[in-house]
């Protein structure tokens, strides 16, 4: 396997405020979409938000999570995918029987799309929204980031047979006193470069190559890369916790009318099982959790 799957590299242009990321997905993205027989225009937006969303986590440092979440009244209704602060990565698609291979609006419908930012540890959440009123998911994206009070960011994102690949531009603030017209250079000359990018060359060119294609007249300094994984944060005890919140009379009537309660995760397929023994516990004051009968 080629070293720059399922990873993310960062890197800077030195003399500048303008950093950068590349990620790409394969393995990742193959589980991430498990045994949902996904059309190709689902699978296509599922692979641009897998790769953006694992994009703009790395932007943050926070051991929660990011969730890029994209709802509407269209033929695809629910999309949603969300990184932790470790690289980890999971999504799913919510769609009719009948989809058009068509851009996100008529995908989606009229929508929005929302990112929410969990801090983890207590930390305050953010919750930025946007209409989805633009033709593809990095307009969708360009369209927040204009309209928030986020830094400058740019995203540039591709879709192959079996992974997909996703290329960031943020300009930071300067930390000392500098030409502001200078700066605007130097980040409009990094984006006109980056726009010369082809989803080929995203997919498949290796990173120190591409970074020397796009940007061999500037200074550019790569600073490593992290893994990229599919993992489900699913467990019993959260599944636990949402049945008791749903209450015990009506958990007890899916009980009696099915024999047994079963919940199963929308990420990754895992099933778990209670039986009535497990309802009773459930529902007693000393409850302990029961870590079995838990089903792919």
């Amino acid at each position: 396997m080629n070293r720059s799957n399922d990873a993310l590299h960062r890197f800077i242009i030195e003399q500048s405020h303008v950093r950068g990321e590349i990620v790409r997905l394969d393995s990742t993205l193959r589980a991430l979409e498990g045994a949902n027989d996904y059309p190709q225009p689902v699978r296509r937006l599922l692979a641009e938000t897998a790769a953006a969303t694992a994009l703009l986590a790395a932007t943050i440092k926070f051991d929660g999570y990011l969730t890029l979440q994209v709802k509407g009244d269209g033929p695809v209704n629910l999309l949603v995918v969300e990184a932790t602060g470790e690289g980890n990565l999971r999504g799913v698609a919510r769609h009719d029987d009948v989809v058009p291979d068509a851009g996100i609006r008529r995908l989606m419908g009229a929508g929005h799309l929302v990112m929410t930012i969990d801090p983890g540890r207590g930390g305050e959440r953010y919750q930025g929204i946007v209409s989805l009123d633009e033709t593809s998911l990095v307009r969708t994206l360009q369209n927040y980031f204009s309209r928030s009070e986020q830094l400058p960011t740019r995203l540039w994102l591709a879709v192959g047979d079996s992974s997909a690949a996703g290329f960031l531009l943020q300009n930071l603030p300067a930390d000392r006193p500098r030409d502001t017209l200078e700066e605007d250079d130097d980040w409009n000359r990094c984006v006109l470069l980056a726009d010369t990018l082809t989803d080929t060359e995203l997919l498949h060119l290796p990173v120190e190559k591409l970074l020397y294609r796009l940007f061999h007249q500037e200074s550019v300094r790569l600073l490593g890369a992290s893994p990229v994984n599919f993992a489900c944060r699913c467990s019993r005890e959260r599944v636990e916790r949402t049945l008791k919140a749903l209450g015990q009379n009506e958990v007890k009537q899916i009980l009696e009318q099915d024999g047994e309660v079963e919940v199963r995760c929308e990420f990754c397929n895992t099933a778990y099982g209670l039986d009535a023994v497990d309802i009773g516990l459930l529902f007693s004051g000393d409850h302990q959790p029961v870590f079995n009968q838990t089903r792919h």
